[in-house]
């Protein structure tokens, strides 16, 4: 009870988020709207995923800008969330939002740019193609859910605990769902899938959680 307490305290800030997401949104539906309903749904449908890698558009235009920024603010949203409720020490407030934002923006964007550079340095780009893309289309997808559930969470009785289930089923889903469609990859690779798991994916997030526990 009382983490839920102090997360009703320090509220007044989010409203202001939500509305710049669904700005957000909207800029999305006018850039794209068919894209848009795809991404949205792109956790369930292998086929837009592979229609995006034979469609071999490049990430930095605007539509990708947009739905990178808006996929960064909602994961910042829930891990801010997450750490308010587990650590009394974190204030669920603007600032701290800010600085959660800042560093999952950050780190996003590192880790996309030496995907990047690694994939064009050694000429797999073709091969993990479909990897990247399958990997960056289902994280932009549960974003759009986690929004959902997260206006739901604000405005009925659920408590904390049960949007970080939800949230931590939804990345589950996009783990068993990346693994599925690449599992040809992974297991002829697995020494390397592991490493690259390790290193780029649970590596920084733990890092990022010890700071604010």
């Amino acid at each position: 009870m009382e983490a839920l307490e102090r997360i009703a305290i320090n509220t007044n800030w989010i409203p202001m988020v939500l509305v710049f997401l669904f700005s957000l949104i909207a800029v999305l539906k006018v850039i794209d709207a068919e894209k848009l309903r795809g991404y949205f749904l792109a956790l369930f449908n292998r086929g837009f995923i592979e229609d995006e890698v034979e469609e071999d558009t490049s990430f930095f235009n605007s539509f990708y800008g947009v739905l990178f920024v808006f996929s960064s603010t909602v994961l910042a949203l829930t891990i801010s969330l997450f750490a308010a409720e587990k650590s009394t020490r974190f204030p669920l407030n603007f600032s701290s939002f800010l600085s959660i934002l800042g560093i999952v923006f950050g780190y996003l964007i590192v880790k996309n740019l030496l995907e990047v550079v690694i994939t064009r340095l050694f000429f797999i780009n073709k091969q993990l193609r479909f990897f990247v893309i399958s990997k960056l289309s289902y994280l932009y997808s549960i974003s759009f859910f986690l929004l959902i559930f997260y206006i739901v969470f604000l405005f009925s009785p659920l408590n904390t605990s049960s949007y970080i289930y939800i949230a931590s089923v939804l990345f589950l889903l996009r783990f068993v769902f990346h693994a599925r469609n690449n599992k040809n990859l992974i297991f002829s690779e697995l020494f390397y899938f592991i490493l690259y798991i390790c290193a780029l994916e649970i590596a920084p997030l733990l890092t990022l959680f010890k700071l604010m526990l």
